[in-house]
């Protein structure tokens, strides 16, 4: 099989993880982040991930104007962060959430 195991589930590697585990990317998430103080730039709550505009692929994977350039980031909390790629997977729903256990249940309102 070709997924990883860890921490008891399967992760599938993407192209461009390797970034996230640089010095030089997590100085400039950092530094990002204090810029923006912290807040999602499309909701204004308090911001979680800082996400690339320009999605990391095969084509742009070494290139520093795409994975480390501030003019390719955008600050955004959880929710806004997934439905940012909601776009791109069927069937999302946003009144199921999953537990510790990795169970579906209902929302709680």
């Amino acid at each position: 099989m070709a997924s990883a195991k860890k921490k008891g589930r399967f992760s599938k590697q993407r192209v461009g993880d390797s970034i996230y585990h640089t010095v030089a990317w997590r100085r400039l998430r950092r530094y990002y982040y204090t810029m923006v103080h912290g807040i999602c730039e499309r909701c204004g709550k308090p911001g979680d991930i800082v996400h690339h505009k320009i999605p990391i692929d095969e084509s742009n994977v070494n290139d520093p104007s795409i994975t480390l350039s501030v003019s390719n980031l955008e600050l955004l909390c959880h929710s806004c962060h997934n439905k940012e790629h909601k776009l791109s997977v069927d069937s999302v729903r946003e009144d199921v959430v999953f537990d510790e256990s990795g169970n579906l249940i209902q929302k709680e309102s």
